[in-house]
């Protein structure tokens, strides 16, 4: 796969202030068919037809102006099917509900006709051409205003850019080693929280936050995040532990199989592309579903050499008892991949029509990471069209992608979005616009970053916020992502800033020796435990370069109890077993498992004192050991 050299930074961003083929040509068909329904909607007045099909027409203008052409107490009804239409697009918008906002606005129309006199109300006419022109002048000026903003934006920015880029580079903690990782006992109580959650039986989700399937609090995503929590731990901390820990992964992709977590397509799929035959999950659009889970999928098979979800079949989506959507991480990557070459965006949707170039960025990373584990190369099928297709149709004039686009009418619409969020997936497979966005990024996060009473450095922001996660108000979501992005890029001081932040703001608690923040939701809490372990270029080798060669054949950490026994840090050099574990509570005795030993060869097990030991014709030994309180282990073949 071809990547630019990340030693190679452009220091301008480089934008021509111009809309994308694509999208002007969405926006000429969404223009000429409206201009088509004005036209019908003044046809029947022109040739004086019957007053409800003239109320008729003028409700093809504004979803519900027939019942101002109705007149008397009928214009009552016109501000209720606008807040129906409202409505109907926040469904459009928050599942895929294409048929909502046609359903409203044209059953609108008949409804109002049916109701209609001998004549219409004189007025209306008029009334309804001046809502139509205020509006559309309103919207004219909102872009224009937008347009100005973001173009000095765009100038402030490459003003600064040449400087701030050196500055990132600067001050950036280098890449720790191996011998470095180790995590601290603060580490092990954080990671706690996702571990209760990921170990429980298949099926339950005590611990999660359910409110709807279909946006950002849907417990898909909480999954996917927790799955590259654990993902991203076993490669740079405990790539020789599998025993719960790859067993946890295995548990949240099992989860993710049952019809509760990807039953949404269902319905998604019936009222936004009309299909009530065939909602396989991995077929069209669900970038959400497909980009996410494939990187889930490949950071496990990455870390633990287990091929099981490479096996045909081995990813079955239930629908019921008669019907089995059978996939694979192959067909999983391979509907990412069609999808990318088909659409005339590149981009392609979560939910039918909207195009989220966050989820595509997922997208894009998981076929990244297939393709160094499996020898394919989709990213260079594809790479440079998308990128070229995110700077000309998701890019705004200051330089900065959007949060989202209708790919039907072409419309951009107001979703957070920001440079932090996307500077980590680019850092995997375009490093060098990565290291162009973090700087951007951190230099526009410096103004929100203030002394707190003591004179420490915390993030501060305005308002209530919100947590995506539960859609409560809160700033834990936004602290956690500015602390995990901060420490992928090295700058651990603006990363300490946004925890000083979320220890101040979101509740934290230390109960029982689970560490969690109270005011913050699961997804969120997730976020942060991923952000405190997390350190520069951690996501970009989980995904670009995997756990040392010597840790997928060296012996292994198979089997240790949770939580009694809490793993800090688990290498092989492909002969030895170096470990640090922690009891979970107090000082116990307990019993660890090592596989992949030489079969009956002779081994030392040495932790204060020298334990021989020999394994047996598998290659596997049961140990036990005293724990107390930090405890190296290191294993060796004797002399």
């Amino acid at each position: 796969m071809a990547v630019i050299p990340r030693e190679i930074v452009q220091p301008f961003i480089r934008r021509q202030a111009i809309v994308g083929p694509v999208t002007t040509a969405r926006h000429r068909r969404t223009a000429l068919i409206y201009a088509a329904m004005l036209l019908l909607g003044i046809l029947p007045i022109l040739f004086n037809a019957s007053a409800a099909t003239q109320v008729a027409g003028l409700g093809l203008w504004i979803p519900g102006g027939g019942f101002v052409a109705v007149g008397g107490w009928a214009i009552l009804l016109f501000p209720i099917t606008l807040a129906l239409f409202g409505l109907a697009v926040f469904a459009w918008f928050g599942a895929g509900m294409v048929i909502a906002p046609i359903i409203v606005w044209l059953g609108a129309a008949p409804a109002a006709g049916s109701m209609t006199g001998d004549s219409i109300w004189t007025p209306a006419p008029f009334l309804l051409a001046a809502m139509v022109a205020g509006a559309g002048i309103y919207a004219y000026s909102r872009y224009s205003a937008r347009k100005t903003a973001e173009l000095a934006k765009l100038e402030a920015r490459n003003r600064y850019l040449p400087d701030a880029i050196a500055e990132a580079a600067a001050i950036a903690a280098p890449v720790p080693s191996p011998i470095e990782r180790e995590l601290t006992p603060e580490d092990l109580s954080a990671l706690r929280y996702g571990f209760d959650r990921a170990l429980q039986p298949v099926g339950e989700i005590n611990g999660f936050d359910k409110v709807d399937q279909f946006q950002t609090s849907a417990l898909r995503y909480q999954i996917n995040s927790l799955g590259y929590m654990l993902g991203m731990l076993q490669c740079n901390y405990a790539p020789s532990f599998h025993g719960y820990l790859s067993q946890a992964q295995r548990n949240l992709i099992d989860l993710y199989l049952q019809r509760q977590i990807w039953g949404y397509w269902v319905y998604e799929s019936a009222w936004g592309h009309l299909n009530v035959t065939n909602p396989d999950p991995a077929a069209r659009d669900n970038i959400m579903l497909t980009g996410w889970l494939g990187i889930q999928l490949c950071m496990y098979m990455s870390n633990t050499g287990d091929r099981r979800y490479a096996e045909p079949g081995s990813l079955p989506f239930r629908l019921n008892k008669h019907r089995v959507f059978h996939h694979d991480v192959h067909s999983i990557e391979q509907s990412v991949l069609k999808n990318f070459l088909d659409s005339e965006f590149c981009l392609y949707p979560c939910e039918p029509n909207w195009v989220y170039p966050i989820c595509n960025h997922y997208g894009m990373t998981s076929l990244a990471i297939y393709d160094r584990l499996f020898g394919t190369s989709y990213t260079a099928a594809t790479l440079e069209r998308w990128l070229h297709n995110l700077d000309t149709e998701f890019t705004d004039y200051s330089g900065s992608v959007i949060g989202l686009r209708s790919s039907l009418t072409g419309i951009r619409f107001p979703f957070p979005a920001g440079e932090a969020g996307f500077a980590g997936f680019e850092n995997c497979f375009a490093p060098q616009r990565a290291q162009r966005m973090w700087a951007i990024g951190r230099k526009e996060l410096q103004y929100i970053i203030k002394p707190d009473p003591a004179g420490a450095k915390r993030v501060v922001l305005k308002g209530r916020g919100f947590d995506f996660g539960n859609y409560r108000p809160g700033f834990g979501g936004a602290y956690a992502m500015i602390m995990d992005s901060a420490r992928e890029f090295g700058d651990y001081d603006t990363a300490d800033a946004a925890e000083r932040a979320l220890d101040q703001d979101c509740g934290r608690t230390d109960e029982r020796g689970i560490l969690r923040y109270s005011k913050m939701s699961n997804l969120s809490n997730i976020t942060a435990v991923r952000a405190r372990i997390h350190r520069r270029d951690d996501f970009r080798n989980t995904v670009m370069q995997g756990p040392p060669e010597a840790a997928l054949r060296g012996p292994i950490l198979a089997d240790a109890k949770y939580p009694d026994v809490l793993v800090a840090r688990a290498f092989s050099d492909g002969d030895d077993l170096d470990l640090v574990l922690y009891p979970g509570a107090e000082s116990t005795a307990q019993q660890i498992r090592i596989e992949r030993l030489r079969p009956g060869a002779k081994y030392v097990m040495r932790n204060g004192a020298e334990h021989p030991f020999a394994a047996d014709n598998s290659g596997a030994a049961s140990l036990p050991i005293e724990l107390h309180g930090r405890t190296p282990v290191h294993i060796v073949p004797a002399a």
